[in-house]
């Protein structure tokens, strides 16, 4: 592709030296609602969707950054996501799913192993708005939440056999809706998922009906309303937050939005204590006066601070909870982001272009998330790295800002680290798995459990093989703490080589090649796993 033009702006910084974000425009050409930049064939690189009712458009990116484009055509699609798009594999086939968040209803749209897909309406009126895929039940399958706009929110609780049952209320439950944007985090570090609610009145009235919302998880399945305790319960006309560690302390703060004039745009520093402070006036954000309805967060110049992208403008962070303003580095609708040709640095793609990063010398390191016992696309993750910078979390999650779907993929910046010393991933599960001095510059995928730390961390002390080394078969000591157990075995690189049930304590690994490898049982509650040699 031809790039044309080029957005360049450089920014400096007080203090830090020049520091640019500038992005060069590429056209592309797309058939229907420009959606989504997310992996959509299971090879990790982030693919370009565009849908319309009886299409779905993909652009699947290959290696070295070109595109290969391939129409798909599906049956009438009942709801198209004129609001919004999620997508995730729901059904953990190998393929991404796809939910038409539209204003009369939700449609999924389910990939079939025959890379087609299955058009799946629910009958239920819903004046759709945000999007997500999130594991609400946490019971390892990814369950679907909508935001209505007249009603209370809607949710699909998956049934693990690919089916979803339709519930209402509990989680944006105010009775005539104002529900925008929803976005899920664990805002109190307990290791579950909670949910903000960003809350708008369509006719620009400022009312209860405008009050956001924060849902806490008190990881048994429900959720309490706990806006106005954590300082969050702000009166204003906002679509969509932005949450990110911005300081870097190990606590999610965020970004609201504003999408009215009336009202300015809020920055809301975590305390680490369930509350917020608004410190909106001490960060220089409030040189941003444009409104609008998308906000998200990413690391754009790799330095290692989350920015904050505000409808087409870039709020540089400098480190020190202070933001410089970058303005109309983007198209006013952010677009979808993603990495787009595989360098480490974020683009975007919306209106018939991908903007591409221009980037920089600054390193990277990008991460899959593979779920074993969590859900498949480990949505729902905290991912921690440390290195000279100090720490820095993200979260895996599906549906953020407004409109669009952005990738999958977990991305760090890295400024001039070279070494990583470590990158923690502590999956919905309760699994935690550590990786230690990990290169930079590098996309990497981490399968859950593949280094065997887990909620009791001596779990591999507690599983007795024999003989270790073997050839042809383990033997297993004391199970009797499991229910039907099953298990799973992995290669040294994260690979599942070997599941089924286990039958007479007994497990024939006589097929495997010579090598280290990983065993874990486990029956839904309880796991153990130990490390064994094949000869």
């Amino acid at each position: 592709m031809k790039k044309i033009f080029t957005l360049f702006l450089i920014l400096t910084f007080f203090g830090m030296g020049n520091a640019q974000v500038s992005f060069t425009a590429s056209p592309i050409s797309t058939t229907g609602a420009e959606r989504a930049a997310v992996d959509m064939n299971g090879d990790f690189l982030d693919d370009l969707v565009s849908v319309n009712e009886t299409n779905i458009q993909i652009y699947y990116q290959q290696p070295n950054g070109s595109f290969v484009m391939r129409n798909i055509p599906t049956s009438f699609a009942d709801n198209l996501p004129s609001w919004s798009l999620a997508a995730a594999d729901y059904d953990k086939n190998g393929f991404t799913d796809l939910l038409y968040a539209g204003g009369n209803g939700v449609t999924f749209m389910r990939a079939n192993n025959n890379d087609g897909y299955d058009e799946i309406t629910f009958p239920q009126y819903v004046f759709s708005q945000r999007s997500n895929f999130v594991d609400i039940n946490n019971d390892g399958h990814l369950d679907a939440f909508v935001c209505h706009d007249v009603a209370p929110s809607v949710y699909y609780i998956n049934n693990g056999d690919g089916t979803f049952t339709f519930h209402q209320g509990d989680i944006g439950d105010y009775p005539t809706g104002g529900n925008y944007g929803s976005v899920w985090i664990d805002y109190d570090n307990d290791g579950d998922m909670d949910c903000f609610i960003a809350k708008c009145n369509v006719n620009g009235d400022v009312n209860e009906r405008s009050e956001n919302q924060l849902y806490q998880n008190d990881g048994a399945g429900n959720f309490v309303e706990v806006g106005e305790a954590a300082g969050l319960k702000d009166n204003m006309q906002t679509w969509s937050s932005a949450w990110a560690d911005f300081d870097n302390d190990g606590y999610l703060d965020v970004f609201v939005g504003s999408s009215d004039g009336s009202f300015t745009h809020k920055l809301n520093r975590n305390n680490g204590d369930g509350t917020f402070t608004d410190i909106s006036a001490s960060t220089g954000i409030n040189a941003l006066t444009i409104t609008g309805i998308e906000n998200c967060t990413y690391d754009f110049n790799n330095d290692g601070y989350t920015d904050i992208l505000s409808n087409g403008n870039i709020l540089l962070n400098n480190g020190d909870l202070t933001f410089s303003l970058i303005p109309f580095a983007l198209p006013n609708n952010n677009g979808s982001l993603g990495d787009l040709n595989n360098d480490g640095f974020i683009d975007s793609f919306t209106g018939g272009n991908i903007y591409y990063n221009d980037a920089n010398a600054n390193h990277w390191l990008t991460i899959n998330t593979i779920g074993v016992e969590s859900n498949i696309n480990g949505i729902g993750a905290r991912v921690t790295i440390t290195s000279a910078l100090g720490t820095q979390i993200r979260e895996v999650r599906s549906g953020e800002g407004f409109k669009y779907m952005s990738t999958l993929n977990t991305h760090f910046g890295l400024g001039q680290d070279t070494e990583i010393a470590t990158l923690t991933i502590a999956w919905p599960s309760g699994i935690v798995d550590t990786l230690e001095n990990v290169a930079v510059d590098q996309v990497i995928s981490v399968v859950e459990g593949s280094t065997v730390i887990g909620i009791d961390e001596n779990i591999t002390n507690n599983l007795i093989l024999y003989p270790n080394p073997t050839q042809n078969v383990l033997y297993l000591g004391d199970i009797t703490d499991f229910t039907n157990p099953a298990y799973s075995i992995f290669d040294t690189q994260g690979k599942k080589v070997l599941d089924a049930k286990v039958e007479l304590n007994t497990i024939d690994v006589s097929n495997l090649a010579t090598g280290n490898y990983i065993l874990k049982i486990h029956d839904g509650s309880t796991l153990k796993a130990q490390r064994f040699i094949k000869k």
